[in-house]
């Protein structure tokens, strides 16, 4: 956790450089990463002397930022996409929410006192990930839209003191609060069910994705295991018992079908030559391909590529 300073601010995500965007001459920040190293941050913006033009456009990511009005705005002119979507007053207490992908814009030309939290789609999807449920699609809102939610009140009006006062912010506090507003905002908004538990003795859904992106990104097998393990937070012992037991076969086992289901894709382009494939799949050469491959396909990888692309 860190307030006041963080390495995505000067991209304009949030702290000093996302509040300029809005006309602030100051926007305290604070920002955790406590969801699998995932970030959530969350801006005081005050503007006190109105730009009277529209903000600045923040950068288009996979991202929303969720804002708590502190101050009531009349007649807040709303942009998604280049058009104009609203003009609704927001009171007090309301919750507004935009998608980043929309490259959100407002008329800035009225006073402004307003908590923006920043939650990328990573943070969401750890969320989903540690809570062993199906990550959530899309936030569902209403583009300039305030609602009543009581839940991210709270949660804003708790941040407050560790906003103006960071030296006192206690880490352990923040963080909490924090990861909380993440798992309402996936529950009040993307309709994530309720945690569930992963299978006995098998791999949670993040942690068997999270190995075997490992295992592919590198089919030579160089990586090693107490690495992928450690990814999982697991011993070597465990990971591969629970890996074994939510996949059917070993790791090990697992990286060969990779190889081969990476030489197949190669194997539809004609102009690929066998040494290439094997070499790009993670194969001594040649000769240990067409072995491995003939062993689990039932044909030579000549005869398959025939086969499927003559």
């Amino acid at each position: 956790m860190s307030a006041g300073q963080g390495s995505q601010a000067a991209a304009g995500l949030y702290g000093p450089s996302f509040g300029k965007k809005f006309g602030a001459g100051d926007a305290p920040f604070i920002r955790t990463r406590t969801l699998q190293g995932t970030e959530v941050a969350v801006t005081e913006l005050r503007v006190t002397e109105p730009l009277q033009r529209l903000s600045d456009p923040i950068p288009r990511v996979d991202a929303y930022t969720i804002c708590l009005m502190l101050h009531e705005i009349p007649n807040n002119a709303y942009w998604e996409d280049g058009h104009q979507v609203s003009a609704i007053s927001l009171r007090a207490g309301e919750t507004t929410i935009q998608d980043l992908k929309r490259e959100p814009l407002a008329m800035m030309d009225k006073k402004i006192h307003s908590l923006i939290w920043y939650l990328p789609r990573a943070t969401l999807d750890a969320v989903a990930d540690q809570a062993n449920v199906p990550r959530i699609a899309e936030l569902r809102y209403e583009p300039g839209l305030g609602t009543v939610d009581k839940t991210v009140e709270h949660i804003g009006l708790a941040l407050l003191p560790a906003l103006r006062a960071p030296e006192r912010v206690n880490r352990l506090f923040t963080d909490h609060l924090m990861s909380a507003f993440a798992v309402h905002v996936a529950q009040a908004y993307g309709e994530m069910p309720a945690a569930s538990r992963p299978p006995k003795g098998g791999l949670a859904p993040w942690q068997e994705r999270r190995a075997k992106e490992l295992i592919v990104s590198d089919l030579a097998g160089a990586t090693p295991l107490k690495d992928v393990a450690a990814a999982c937070g697991l011993s070597v012992s465990h990971f591969s018992r629970a890996f074994s037991k939510s996949t059917g076969i070993s790791p090990h086992a697992w990286l060969l079908q990779a190889r081969i289901e990476a030489a197949k894709a190669m194997l539809r382009n004609r102009d690929a030559s066998m040494s290439s494939i094997a070499r790009s799949c993670g194969f001594a050469d040649r000769s240990h391909l067409t072995r491995v491959f003939t062993r689990h396909a039932g044909t030579s990888p000549g005869a398959w590529r025939r086969m499927v692309v003559d």
